[in-house]
C-alpha cells in the first residue's frame, strides 16, 4: 500500500491549493485515496502526485476541466494523444489570433498602417449559387468559410463552372445587433439546382466604394473604418448592405498573408473617381 499524505501536504507537494483539490474531488477529477469516515479528512497517495502535476500542466494550458477528465479517462494512449493534440491545435489557433491582434494594435498605436486606396466600381448583377442564413457576428468568419466551401463543392458536383470570385452580402443588423442575415454567393455559368443549403440567386448590381484588405480577417475592421470615413467625408453613403468579395481566400490557399478581400460600401455614384 502506498504511503499517503494529508491534503495540506499534498497541496504543498503539487502546488494545487486545498480549495482546488476539494473542487477536483467534488467533480470527480482527482479523488483522494481515502477519506476518514469520522472526520472527513482527505488523504492522497504518493502515486497521485504525478496525476496532480499532469492536471496542473493542463490547466496552465487553459484546458477545460471536462477535457482534462476525458484525457485522464482515455482508454489508451492513442485516444489520449488525440485529445491532447486537438487542444494544442486550438491553442495554436488562439495564439495566431493573438499575434495578429498585437501586430494590428502596434501598427495603430505607431500609426504605421498605410491606408489602402479607395476606389469606386459598379458591381454588375450576376447569377449565382448562394447560401443565406441568419447568423451571429461571432460566427461570421467560420460560417463564411464553410459556406464558400460548400458552394464550390456543390457547383463542382453539378458540373457547373464558377464565373468569378465568391462574395458576401451582410445586412446592417449583423453589425448593429450582432445577429443578422448573411449571404455568401459564388457566380456561376449556369443556374445550379437547389441542394442542401445551396439555392440559385440573382445578385443585383450596385455601386460601391471599395478597399482591398490584405491578409487574414483579423484586421478587416480597418478596411471597414477607412471606407466609412471616406464615404462619410464625401457624402456618398446610401442605405444598403456591405459587400465582400473574396479575391483570394482560405479555399484558395492556407497562406493567410496571400488572402485578399475586397470590401465594398454602397454609395451614390457621382461619376467622380475615388482618390
Amino acid at each position: 500500500m502506498e504511503p499517503t499524505l494529508t491534503i495540506g501536504d499534498f497541496s504543498r507537494a503539487t502546488h494545487l491549493s486545498v480549495k482546488m483539490l476539494r473542487h477536483y474531488h467534488e467533480i470527480g477529477l482527482l479523488e483522494p485515496a481515502g477519506v476518514d469516515s469520522g472526520t472527513g479528512y482527505r488523504r492522497y497517495s504518493t502515486g497521485q502526485i504525478a496525476t496532480a502535476q499532469v492536471i496542473r500542466r493542463f490547466r496552465d494550458l487553459d484546458m477545460p476541466l471536462d477535457q482534462i477528465q476525458a484525457v485522464l479517462a482515455a482508454p489508451d494512449s492513442q485516444a489520449r494523444s488525440q485529445l491532447i493534440s486537438a487542444h494544442l491545435t486550438r491553442l495554436e489557433a488562439s495564439l495566431a489570433r493573438t499575434q495578429d491582434a498585437v501586430a494590428t494594435l502596434r501598427g495603430l498605436l505607431e500609426r504605421r498602417s498605410a491606408a489602402a486606396p479607395v476606389r469606386h466600381r459598379h458591381a454588375v448583377a450576376v447569377s449565382a449559387a448562394a447560401i443565406i442564413e441568419v447568423i451571429h457576428r461571432d460566427d461570421a468568419l467560420a460560417w463564411y468559410q464553410g459556406a464558400l466551401g460548400e458552394l464550390k463543392a456543390t457547383l463542382a458536383a453539378q458540373g457547373i463552372a464558377a464565373a468569378g470570385p465568391g462574395g458576401g452580402i451582410y445586412q446592417a443588423e449583423l453589425f448593429t445587433e450582432e445577429r443578422g442575415e448573411a449571404t455568401v454567393f459564388l457566380p456561376s455559368e449556369s443556374q445550379p439546382r437547389p441542394m442542401g443549403r445551396v439555392a440559385p440567386l440573382d445578385v443585383p448590381g450596385t455601386d460601391l466604394a471599395t478597399v482591398v484588405h490584405a491578409g487574414s480577417h483579423a484586421g478587416i475592421d480597418l478596411a471597414y473604418g477607412a471606407l466609412a470615413a471616406y464615404v462619410t467625408s464625401h457624402a456618398l453613403a446610401v442605405d444598403g448592405p456591405i459587400r465582400e468579395y473574396y479575391l483570394t481566400g482560405p479555399t484558395d490557399t492556407p497562406d493567410q498573408n496571400a488572402w485578399r478581400t475586397e470590401v465594398g460600401w454602397p454609395i451614390f455614384e457621382t461619376g467622380v473617381p475615388a482618390h
